[in-house]
């Protein structure tokens, strides 16, 4: 996968910061890495990464994901970086989680999940697809991640179908994030049919549960190994991969 720009939402922990961190260390890597980050007093790692890498230009960007005017800053800062060559690759990562099920579950909580891992998904790839746009104008040829791509970080919990009675207990204490990311992937369905035709791949995609600050310690993967597997999966993909929701490897998921 050869890319010049990428945006990463969430990126001063977990997920988003190993994405950077894997991202610049490729062996073409992109020549802009956008790294998003809620607060300053978070980005050590980040700075690290920017300041050790310098064929990379990591920029890293103040960006709430719930905040409409934060994303309008972001895409102007975006925007002067790559000028008519556009962004090549979205990795909209930023989520949240909280371990409240039904009964306990309030209000609060459910519109805490949907406006950060439905809404804020949704508003920040609203924002960016005209720079996406551009870079899909600017290469030929048909949908992959290098021209101009939407990687939509989901989770296997927003799985309905795969949401049974075999399902431990203890896993629909997580009510909030289920149903929001479930919304996601309806959401990105939706988008990627209503772009279809422009060049812009739209795919959702579950890490797999990871050992982060959200998956825990007891997860079973390594977060290496999760960034690593989705990285040799997105180049791989194609037109027949847009508006699905993948695993990690590439195999698809029931929504």
């Amino acid at each position: 996968m050869e890319v010049e720009s990428v945006l990463v939402t969430g990126a001063n922990r977990g997920i988003g910061l190993e994405f950077v961190r894997q991202l610049v260390e490729l062996p073409k890597p992109p020549r802009f890495v956008f790294a998003t980050y809620r607060d300053w007093n978070t980005v050590e790692a980040l700075k690290k990464i920017r300041d050790a890498f310098k064929e990379t230009q990591v920029i890293l960007i103040k960006m709430d994901i719930r905040q409409a005017d934060q994303i309008e800053s972001a895409r102007k800062i975006i925007e002067d970086m790559v000028g008519d060559k556009g962004l090549n690759l979205l990795i909209n990562n930023a989520a949240a989680l909280r371990w409240v099920g039904f009964p306990e579950i309030t209000e609060e909580d459910l519109l805490f999940h949907f406006s950060t891992n439905t809404v804020g998904q949704v508003m920040v790839l609203k924002a960016m697809l005209p720079l996406l746009q551009r870079a899909a104008n600017y290469k030929s040829g048909g949908m992959n991640a290098s021209r101009a791509a939407a990687l939509n970080i989901s989770a296997k919990g927003g799985s309905i179908e795969q949401l049974t009675e075999q399902t431990p207990k203890e896993f629909l204490q997580i009510m909030g994030y289920r149903t929001s990311k479930a919304a996601l992937n309806m959401a990105m369905r939706v988008v990627a049919l209503t772009v279809k035709g422009t060049g812009i791949l739209v795919v959702n995609m579950c890490p797999g549960w990871v050992k982060t600050d959200m998956g825990t310690e007891r997860a079973y993967l390594e977060l290496t190994e999760s960034i690593s597997s989705m990285l040799k999966t997105l180049p791989q993909l194609n037109e027949s991969h847009h508006g699905t929701f993948l695993d990690r490897n590439g195999k698809t998921i029931p929504f």
